[in-house]
């Protein structure tokens, strides 16, 4: 067999060497393998060269490929395109191949690397780290032209064995480098006694490696460090505890700390937040709990139970004794307020005598009995009515006008409160029932037919402010707003502790220590921050009991009040009704100026003016603001010329006052006139009232006779009620001309003129000429008194018709 294969070798070199007659070209050849590929003659794959003039098989360019690796062990893709002529994307796919089939090889960065490459790298890197102890991979990977990475996966499966050293944080180390850097971090750690953060203790060794390795050192890492550490404490050969990976705490500082919380807690059985703080504990809650688990935590320490049985037996004794205590002189100097509150709420005592009222307290560290506290209050409670309900005197008025006073600004502004609660119902009552009667038609009368219907019904009627005050106006502060919008309630409160002249929280301070001077006798430096609790929580109880006192006092004089605001009411009524009355019979006079003048000054003096007073006397006491201004107003309207001016004035005084005046409506005219007709002007007192036709019978004094007559004549033949001056008495005869027959008007003219004679006489008489003027105004009386029957009879038999 290997004889016929020598055979046709030697044959197909001698068909080679021999040469051919016929010679093809290069087109021929190349379309000749074509039609033979095509036949399927070549049934194998072929690859063009770069150069187009020659044929390779894949076979023989993977072959090709692997000599080159073998020669240096790694081979770029771009060279071996370069060498075997073949484009670059045959060459890749082969390499591909070619490296799939050997797992010798790889393919990295456009790269074919055999592991005896990195063999032979790893060989030379060990040279190296072994002559300067420690290697950067980055100045590996950039010899090598490779990446970082690629330098770490290629030296850490030949670590300890063609590598000797250590890799840690892109460093190599050899194994003595690894164990002198070891001794350091253990010499470190054990030498520290206090909690320290690692990255400090690292930077402090760098810089000592840097100081002994001079130019030449390498900057070692921090995670290389810490990896030498755990390592120690893994092994245990540095004791302590590890915290978020960075906080070390020696095991030699937490049996300190320990010992000292120990110590500490034992022999005073608390132990504050801040000294925790202090040894380095960051959860001081926590960790005394969790030692310690019969303890009770408070706002700023931990106590132990014995401390609360201390402060219990404390306050107990303090209640049973009925006197007080403040827990922070039992509790330890560093105890707050807030701690003393916390602990008391955990003495069983303390919670037990609360909860039967025996105790309570105040100011978050006093603890007071309440029969401590029931006989300061009491005393205080007898010194606390020198204050009064009135006044800063403490003196109550007994004059009937306070009485009014009170009513009306019970009434108006502070109708919520509850000692005006009583007088406030029964007014509204009445004035709805007022107000209904007059709908109806049926209020009217004189004076004297209101105070009989008043005298008849039961009911009690206090005055109120009308609408148009109840509105807010520029001039009304907001307290005197209606309470029935909200918040009226609230600030009805205000008013009323106003009102009420309230002792301060200072005064009642100075009360306790003027009853209690063992407060100062104890020593205490500022007695006050004892007291003050003590007097916040007794000044509401006095301020009730002054509302109380308050309310006890309005009851008392209820029917009092009563009975003198209807008696205002029914004055001012009298008064406005018949004012208004009068002002009518002034509208006859106004065509002649100066006579109306006179009338109107005559009506503003006489009747209006004892109006007026009538109500500034039960005023006088109380004139705010707005008042004030109304009542000026009254006074230069009085003073002046318009009566229609002073009634508007008048109005509104009586309205801001909180009074309801009657408005004159013509069913209460023709009462009123009747009334008028019968009884004439209206006098107060004891003085008995006779009806102007009785009075003209009855009179004697022939001047007083005209002006009654004259009135009488007004009532009979105008149906007006008349006020006229003397001055004016000749002028309002004259209006009666066309009223009367001739001869009636002449008894009424003559005896005018006979009157004006005998007055002139009287007026006239002076001196030497006064027995003569004497006889002269005899004989002019005894002329008069005999004219007065005629004058008599000529109104009377009106009358009596």
């Amino acid at each position: 067999m290997d004889d016929e294969l020598l055979e046709l070798q030697k044959q197909f070199e001698y068909a080679q060497q021999a040469k051919s007659s016929i010679r093809l070209s290069e087109r021929n050849v190349v379309e000749l393998v074509q039609k033979l590929h095509e036949l399927h003659i070549i049934d194998f794959d072929l690859l063009h060269t770069v150069s187009g003039k020659e044929y390779i098989t894949p076979e023989q360019l993977r072959h090709e490929i692997m000599t080159e690796i073998k020669k240096v062990g790694r081979v770029s893709l771009i060279d071996l395109a370069d060498i075997t002529g073949v484009d670059l994307y045959h060459v890749e796919k082969q390499a591909e191949q070619v490296v799939s089939g050997d797992p010798g090889l790889m393919l990295i960065q456009g790269e074919i690397i055999s592991q005896s490459y990195w063999d032979s790298v790893a060989e030379e890197i060990n040279e190296r780290l072994q002559e300067c102890s420690q290697l950067a991979l980055a100045e590996l990977a950039a010899q090598l032209q490779i990446s970082s990475e690629l330098v770490t996966s290629v030296l850490e499966p030949r670590l300890g064995t063609m590598v000797k050293g250590r890799l840690e944080g892109g460093q190599l180390y050899t194994p003595a480098y690894v164990a002198r850097v070891g001794a350091m971090v253990r010499g470190a750690a054990r030498g520290i006694t206090v909690p320290i953060n690692l990255s400090a203790l690292w930077s402090t060794l760098q810089k000592l490696l840097l100081e002994m390795d001079g130019a030449t050192g390498v900057a070692v890492e921090g995670s290389f460090f810490q990896s030498l550490f755990n390592g120690l404490v893994k092994e245990g050969e540095v004791l302590g505890s590890v915290r978020a990976g960075a906080h070390w705490t020696p095991t030699v500082f937490a049996i300190a700390q320990r010992e000292c919380i120990d110590s500490f807690f034992s022999q005073n059985s608390f132990i504050s937040y801040d000294a925790l703080h202090k040894l380095g504990i960051s959860q001081p809650v926590q960790f005394l709990q969790s030692r310690y688990p019969e303890g009770k935590h408070l706002v700023t320490v931990f106590v132990h139970p014995s401390m609360i049985e201390i402060l219990d037996a404390a306050t107990e004794d303090a209640v049973e004794r009925g006197s007080w205590i403040d827990s922070l002189s039992v509790l330890p100097a560093s105890f707050g307020s807030q701690d003393a509150s916390k602990i008391l709420s955990l003495c069983p005592s303390v919670q037990s005598a609360l909860k039967a009222n025996k105790a309570l307290i105040l100011g978050e560290s006093y603890v007071f009995s309440n029969g401590f506290v029931k006989d300061v209050y009491d005393r205080v409670e007898k010194e606390v009515e020198s204050f009064g309900l009135s006044g800063s005197s403490g003196i109550m008025p007994s004059d009937d006008s306070y009485l009014i006073k009170e009513a009306k600004v019970g009434q108006d502004t502070n109708r919520s409160s509850e000692a005006s609660e009583t007088s406030s119902e029964s007014g509204h009552k009445n004035v709805l029932e007022k107000g209904s009667k007059k709908k109806r038609g049926k209020s009217g009368g004189n004076v004297k037919s209101g105070a009989t219907e008043s005298g008849a019904d039961d009911t009690e009627y206090i005055p109120t402010k009308s609408k148009k005050n109840q509105k807010r106006g520029k001039d009304t502060p907001p307290s005197q707003v209606s309470d029935s919008k909200p918040g009226a309630k609230k600030d009805g409160g205000k008013l009323q502790e106003g009102n009420l002249n309230v002792p301060s929280e200072e005064w009642v301070i100075q009360k306790i220590m003027m009853l209690n001077p063992d407060f100062e006798e104890q020593g205490i430096d500022d007695p006050k921050t004892i007291l003050r609790p003590l007097a916040s929580y007794m000044r509401p109880m006095l301020i009730n009991y002054l509302k109380e006192k308050r309310k006890a006092l309005f009851t008392e004089n209820a029917e009092k009040m009563k009975r003198l605001l209807d008696n205002l009411q029914k004055k001012l009524d009298e008064s406005f009704l018949n004012m208004q009355l009068y002002e009518k019979a002034l509208d006859l006079f106004e065509d002649d100026q100066s006579t109306s003048v006179i009338m109107h000054r005559h009506l503003l003096r006489a009747t209006a003016a004892t109006l007026v007073d009538t109500l500034f006397l039960n005023l006088a006491k109380s004139f705010p603001g707005p008042l004030s201004k109304r009542a000026l107003a009254v006074i230069e309207a009085l003073e002046g010329k318009q009566v229609e001016t002073f009634m508007s004035a008048f109005k509104e005084l009586a309205e801001e006052s909180g009074l309801h005046l009657k408005k004159l409506d013509k069913k209460l005219e023709r009462t009123l006139l009747h009334s008028y007709r019968k009884v004439g002007l209206p006098v107060y007192g004891d003085t008995e009232i006779w009806d102007l036709t009785s009075q003209v019978s009855a009179e004697t004094d022939p001047v007083s006779l005209l002006a009654k007559v004259v009135s009488l004549l007004y009532v009979q033949v105008h149906n007006k009620a008349l006020q006229a001056p003397g001055r004016a008495i000749s002028v309002a005869v004259s209006r009666l001309k066309d009223k009367m027959d001739d001869s009636a008007y002449k008894v009424l003219t003559d005896y005018q003129t006979a009157t004006v004679t005998l007055l002139a006489l009287m007026s006239a008489a002076t001196g030497d000429e006064q027995d003569c003027s004497s006889d002269r105004i005899l004989s002019k009386r005894e002329h008069l008194e005999n004219l007065m029957p005629a004058l008599k009879g000529l109104v009377l038999g009106s009358s009596q018709s």
